[in-house]
Protein backbone atom coordinates (compact mmCIF):
# COMPACT_ATOMS: atom_id res chain seq x y z
CA UNK A 1 0.00 0.00 0.00
CA UNK A 2 3.15 2.08 0.35
CA UNK A 3 4.58 2.41 -2.94
CA UNK A 4 2.04 0.43 -4.76
CA UNK A 5 -1.12 2.61 -4.14
CA UNK A 6 -1.96 6.20 -6.22
CA UNK A 7 -4.82 7.58 -3.74
CA UNK A 8 -1.69 8.93 -0.94
CA UNK A 9 -2.87 12.35 0.03
CA UNK A 10 0.48 13.33 1.77
CA UNK A 11 3.42 14.57 1.16
CA UNK A 12 6.12 14.76 3.72
CA UNK A 13 9.64 16.54 2.96
CA UNK A 14 12.39 15.56 4.87
CA UNK A 15 15.67 16.55 5.18
CA UNK A 16 17.60 19.66 4.27
CA UNK A 17 19.80 21.24 2.26
CA UNK A 18 21.20 19.04 -0.03
CA UNK A 19 19.66 16.02 1.51
CA UNK A 20 15.99 16.71 1.14
CA UNK A 21 13.46 13.81 -0.01
CA UNK A 22 9.62 13.60 -0.46
CA UNK A 23 7.53 11.09 0.82
CA UNK A 24 3.82 10.00 -0.28
CA UNK A 25 1.82 8.82 2.71
CA UNK A 26 -1.80 8.53 3.68
CA UNK A 27 -3.39 10.62 6.35
CA UNK A 28 -5.42 8.03 7.77
CA UNK A 29 -2.89 5.70 8.68
CA UNK A 30 -0.41 8.20 9.77
CA UNK A 31 -2.95 9.43 12.01
CA UNK A 32 -4.14 6.32 13.28
CA UNK A 33 -0.53 4.70 14.06
CA UNK A 34 0.98 7.87 15.66
CA UNK A 35 -0.33 10.08 17.83
CA UNK A 36 1.82 12.96 16.64
CA UNK A 37 0.81 12.93 13.39
CA UNK A 38 -3.20 12.50 14.81
CA UNK A 39 -1.92 16.29 15.65
CA UNK A 40 -0.30 17.30 13.02
CA UNK A 41 -2.52 16.27 10.17
CA UNK A 42 -5.46 17.35 12.26
CA UNK A 43 -7.91 20.38 10.52
CA UNK A 44 -6.66 22.94 13.18
CA UNK A 45 -3.03 22.61 12.18
CA UNK A 46 -3.34 21.53 8.34
CA UNK A 47 -2.39 24.40 5.96
CA UNK A 48 -0.91 24.21 2.98
CA UNK A 49 -2.27 22.32 0.45
CA UNK A 50 -1.54 22.14 -2.83
CA UNK A 51 -3.65 21.97 -6.15
CA UNK A 52 -4.17 18.16 -5.90
CA UNK A 53 -5.57 18.70 -2.70
CA UNK A 54 -2.31 16.76 -1.08
CA UNK A 55 -1.47 17.86 2.75
CA UNK A 56 2.34 18.92 2.17
CA UNK A 57 4.49 18.83 5.76
CA UNK A 58 7.79 19.25 6.22
CA UNK A 59 10.19 17.60 8.86
CA UNK A 60 13.58 19.20 8.03
CA UNK A 61 14.95 17.47 11.42
CA UNK A 62 14.74 14.03 10.35
CA UNK A 63 17.02 12.49 7.95
CA UNK A 64 15.62 10.86 4.92
CA UNK A 65 17.07 7.74 5.49
CA UNK A 66 15.43 7.14 9.16
CA UNK A 67 12.01 8.48 8.20
CA UNK A 68 11.88 5.59 5.56
CA UNK A 69 12.28 3.35 8.21
CA UNK A 70 9.95 5.27 9.78
CA UNK A 71 7.37 5.28 7.19
CA UNK A 72 7.82 1.60 6.53
CA UNK A 73 7.49 1.14 9.97
CA UNK A 74 4.06 2.71 10.96
CA UNK A 75 2.20 0.65 7.33
CA UNK A 76 4.17 -2.40 8.07
CA UNK A 77 4.47 -2.63 12.01
CA UNK A 78 7.88 -4.02 10.96
CA UNK A 79 11.87 -3.02 11.63
CA UNK A 80 14.96 -4.12 10.76
CA UNK A 81 17.76 -3.08 11.62
CA UNK A 82 20.34 -5.41 11.21
CA UNK A 83 22.52 -3.39 7.91
CA UNK A 84 21.71 -0.68 9.52
CA UNK A 85 24.62 1.44 11.31
CA UNK A 86 24.57 2.75 14.72
CA UNK A 87 24.63 6.01 13.65
CA UNK A 88 21.36 5.93 11.70
CA UNK A 89 19.90 3.56 14.71
CA UNK A 90 20.84 6.64 17.36
CA UNK A 91 18.65 8.64 14.52
CA UNK A 92 15.97 6.90 14.38
CA UNK A 93 15.48 6.37 18.43
CA UNK A 94 15.01 9.71 18.50
CA UNK A 95 12.84 10.24 15.49
CA UNK A 96 10.36 7.75 17.02
CA UNK A 97 10.46 9.60 20.26
CA UNK A 98 9.93 12.84 18.39
CA UNK A 99 7.00 10.95 16.73
CA UNK A 100 5.31 9.29 19.64
CA UNK A 101 5.75 5.75 18.61
CA UNK A 102 6.70 4.82 21.95
CA UNK A 103 6.85 1.06 20.95
CA UNK A 104 9.29 1.47 17.97
CA UNK A 105 11.32 3.98 20.37
CA UNK A 106 11.61 0.88 23.22
CA UNK A 107 12.65 -1.62 20.33
CA UNK A 108 15.09 0.47 18.59
CA UNK A 109 16.64 1.32 22.48
CA UNK A 110 17.01 -1.94 23.61
CA UNK A 111 18.48 -2.93 20.00
CA UNK A 112 21.08 -0.53 20.39
CA UNK A 113 22.10 -1.28 24.10
CA UNK A 114 21.83 -5.16 22.87
CA UNK A 115 23.70 -5.01 19.55
CA UNK A 116 25.60 -1.62 18.91
CA UNK A 117 27.40 -1.86 22.16
CA UNK A 118 30.96 -1.51 20.12
CA UNK A 119 29.44 1.66 18.82
CA UNK A 120 28.40 3.00 21.95
CA UNK A 121 31.88 2.44 23.18
CA UNK A 122 33.39 4.11 20.05
CA UNK A 123 30.85 7.08 20.25
CA UNK A 124 30.53 7.61 23.75
CA UNK A 125 31.02 11.23 24.65
CA UNK A 126 28.44 11.92 21.60
CA UNK A 127 25.57 9.35 23.24
CA UNK A 128 26.38 10.14 26.41
CA UNK A 129 25.44 14.41 25.99
CA UNK A 130 22.82 13.43 24.21
CA UNK A 131 20.72 10.49 26.32
CA UNK A 132 20.52 12.53 29.70
CA UNK A 133 18.76 15.35 28.33
CA UNK A 134 15.66 13.00 27.35
CA UNK A 135 13.75 11.49 30.68
CA UNK A 136 12.50 8.68 27.91
CA UNK A 137 16.49 7.25 27.78
CA UNK A 138 16.71 5.47 31.33
CA UNK A 139 18.08 2.18 29.40
CA UNK A 140 20.77 3.70 27.78
CA UNK A 141 21.13 6.19 30.33
CA UNK A 142 22.04 3.32 32.56
CA UNK A 143 23.79 1.28 30.04
CA UNK A 144 26.36 4.47 29.77
CA UNK A 145 26.60 4.69 33.89
CA UNK A 146 27.20 0.94 33.68
CA UNK A 147 30.38 1.72 31.54
CA UNK A 148 31.74 4.18 33.46
CA UNK A 149 31.67 2.31 36.46
CA UNK A 150 33.50 -0.51 34.76
CA UNK A 151 36.31 2.13 33.68
CA UNK A 152 35.64 5.72 35.65
CA UNK A 153 39.33 6.98 35.65
CA UNK A 154 39.29 7.19 31.59
CA UNK A 155 36.14 9.07 32.29
CA UNK A 156 37.01 11.50 34.89
CA UNK A 157 39.98 12.26 33.45
CA UNK A 158 38.45 13.23 30.15
CA UNK A 159 38.15 16.93 28.98
CA UNK A 160 34.51 16.74 29.32
CA UNK A 161 34.27 15.85 33.09
CA UNK A 162 34.62 19.18 34.56
CA UNK A 163 31.46 20.43 33.04
CA UNK A 164 29.63 17.23 34.01
CA UNK A 165 25.85 17.97 34.92
CA UNK A 166 25.95 17.26 38.86
CA UNK A 167 22.85 15.12 38.63
CA UNK A 168 24.69 12.75 36.58
CA UNK A 169 27.89 13.12 38.82
CA UNK A 170 25.52 12.49 42.21
CA UNK A 171 24.28 9.09 40.23
CA UNK A 172 27.64 8.26 39.64
CA UNK A 173 29.11 8.96 43.27
CA UNK A 174 26.22 7.19 44.39
CA UNK A 175 26.19 3.96 43.04
CA UNK A 176 27.84 1.25 44.29
CA UNK A 177 29.69 -0.71 41.39
CA UNK A 178 31.66 2.29 40.70
CA UNK A 179 35.31 0.94 40.17
CA UNK A 180 37.02 3.81 42.12
CA UNK A 181 39.04 3.98 45.24
CA UNK A 182 37.71 6.33 47.54
CA UNK A 183 40.30 8.87 47.61
CA UNK A 184 40.49 9.26 43.91
CA UNK A 185 36.56 10.49 44.02
CA UNK A 186 37.26 12.77 46.73
CA UNK A 187 39.95 14.06 44.49
CA UNK A 188 37.75 13.91 41.55
CA UNK A 189 34.84 15.61 43.66
CA UNK A 190 37.43 18.77 44.51
CA UNK A 191 37.95 19.03 41.01
CA UNK A 192 34.63 18.44 39.93
CA UNK A 193 33.73 21.23 42.59
CA UNK A 194 36.15 23.79 41.73
CA UNK A 195 35.35 24.01 37.88
CA UNK A 196 31.37 24.93 38.84
CA UNK A 197 32.62 28.06 40.40
CA UNK A 198 33.93 31.03 38.25
CA UNK A 199 36.98 32.48 38.38
CA UNK A 200 38.17 30.02 41.34
CA UNK A 201 42.00 28.93 41.33
CA UNK A 202 42.82 25.08 41.48
CA UNK A 203 45.82 26.29 43.83
CA UNK A 204 43.90 26.54 47.81
CA UNK A 205 46.63 28.51 48.74
CA UNK A 206 45.29 31.32 47.44
CA UNK A 207 41.98 30.68 48.62
CA UNK A 208 40.05 33.05 51.49
CA UNK A 209 37.11 32.20 53.59
CA UNK A 210 34.71 32.97 51.05
CA UNK A 211 36.21 30.45 48.38
CA UNK A 212 36.22 27.93 50.72
CA UNK A 213 32.09 28.56 51.62
CA UNK A 214 31.52 28.63 48.20
CA UNK A 215 32.83 25.18 47.24
CA UNK A 216 31.38 24.03 51.06
CA UNK A 217 27.76 24.68 49.12
CA UNK A 218 29.10 23.75 46.24
CA UNK A 219 29.84 19.98 46.54
CA UNK A 220 27.62 19.56 50.00
CA UNK A 221 25.35 17.51 48.74
CA UNK A 222 28.09 14.84 46.89
CA UNK A 223 29.75 14.90 50.84
CA UNK A 224 27.30 11.77 51.65
CA UNK A 225 28.41 9.88 49.02
CA UNK A 226 32.13 9.34 50.22
CA UNK A 227 32.81 6.40 51.93
CA UNK A 228 34.99 8.35 53.73
CA UNK A 229 35.97 4.91 56.02
CA UNK A 230 37.43 3.44 52.79
CA UNK A 231 40.40 6.06 53.12
CA UNK A 232 43.45 5.33 54.76
CA UNK A 233 44.94 7.72 57.61
CA UNK A 234 47.59 8.86 55.48
CA UNK A 235 45.64 9.41 52.19
CA UNK A 236 42.96 11.57 54.47
CA UNK A 237 45.44 13.68 55.88
CA UNK A 238 47.28 14.58 52.64
CA UNK A 239 44.28 14.85 50.32
CA UNK A 240 41.02 15.26 52.83
CA UNK A 241 42.66 16.92 55.76
CA UNK A 242 43.45 19.82 53.69
CA UNK A 243 39.55 20.94 52.65
CA UNK A 244 38.42 20.44 56.77
CA UNK A 245 36.60 23.99 56.10
CA UNK A 246 34.30 22.61 53.52
CA UNK A 247 33.61 19.08 55.36
CA UNK A 248 30.40 19.67 57.70
CA UNK A 249 31.51 19.41 61.59
CA UNK A 250 29.09 16.93 62.97
CA UNK A 251 30.96 14.67 59.55
CA UNK A 252 34.64 15.94 60.12
CA UNK A 253 33.40 14.20 63.92
CA UNK A 254 32.41 11.17 63.06
CA UNK A 255 35.22 10.64 60.61
CA UNK A 256 37.88 11.08 63.16
CA UNK A 257 35.77 9.11 65.43
CA UNK A 258 36.43 6.16 63.25
CA UNK A 259 40.26 6.77 62.86
CA UNK A 260 40.52 6.84 66.34
CA UNK A 261 38.16 4.56 67.88
CA UNK A 262 36.87 2.31 64.99
CA UNK A 263 32.92 3.97 65.65
CA UNK A 264 31.26 3.74 61.69
CA UNK A 265 30.04 6.95 60.56
CA UNK A 266 26.33 7.59 60.70
CA UNK A 267 26.02 10.14 58.56
CA UNK A 268 27.43 9.26 55.11
CA UNK A 269 27.79 6.03 53.47
CA UNK A 270 30.36 3.66 55.09
CA UNK A 271 29.80 0.53 53.41
CA UNK A 272 32.15 -0.59 50.81
CA UNK A 273 31.78 -0.22 47.14
CA UNK A 274 31.31 -3.38 45.09
CA UNK A 275 34.43 -4.99 43.82
CA UNK A 276 33.91 -6.33 40.34
CA UNK A 277 36.60 -9.01 39.69
CA UNK A 278 38.89 -8.07 36.64
CA UNK A 279 38.07 -9.48 33.77
CA UNK A 280 40.43 -11.52 31.11
CA UNK A 281 39.74 -9.69 27.96
CA UNK A 282 41.60 -7.83 25.02
CA UNK A 283 42.06 -4.02 25.38
CA UNK A 284 38.79 -1.77 23.92
CA UNK A 285 39.31 0.83 21.91
CA UNK A 286 39.16 4.16 22.91
CA UNK A 287 36.07 4.83 23.91
CA UNK A 288 35.33 8.81 25.29
CA UNK A 289 36.02 10.62 21.67
CA UNK A 290 35.39 14.33 21.87
CA UNK A 291 32.68 14.62 19.10
CA UNK A 292 30.99 18.18 18.78
CA UNK A 293 27.46 17.40 18.64
CA UNK A 294 26.18 18.08 21.90
CA UNK A 295 22.71 18.70 21.65
CA UNK A 296 19.59 16.87 20.46
CA UNK A 297 18.80 19.79 17.12
CA UNK A 298 22.38 18.60 16.11
CA UNK A 299 22.03 15.11 17.28
CA UNK A 300 19.14 14.73 14.27
CA UNK A 301 20.33 16.61 11.83
CA UNK A 302 24.04 15.57 12.10
CA UNK A 303 24.36 14.78 8.17
CA UNK A 304 27.19 13.78 7.16
CA UNK A 305 29.36 12.58 10.23
CA UNK A 306 32.47 11.00 10.74
CA UNK A 307 30.52 8.03 13.18
CA UNK A 308 32.12 4.76 12.97
CA UNK A 309 29.90 2.38 11.31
Amino acid sequence: MLTESDDHNVIIQVGENQNIKEFRAHSNILRARSHYFQIALSKKWVAKKNNDNMVKYQKPNIDPTVFEIILRYIYTDEVDLSEKSGADIFKLLFASDELLLEKLFKYVQDYLVENRATWIKQNFDFVFNIVFKFVSCKKLQEHCLESICENPQQFFSSKNFPSLDKNIFYSLLKRDDLQISEVIAWNHLIKWGINQIPCLENDRNKWNENNYEELKKTISQFIPLIRFSEISRADFFDNVRPYKAIIPHNVYEEIMKFYMKDISPISIISTPRVRRAKKKSKPTPQIFEDLPITNFKEAVRWNPYSFRK
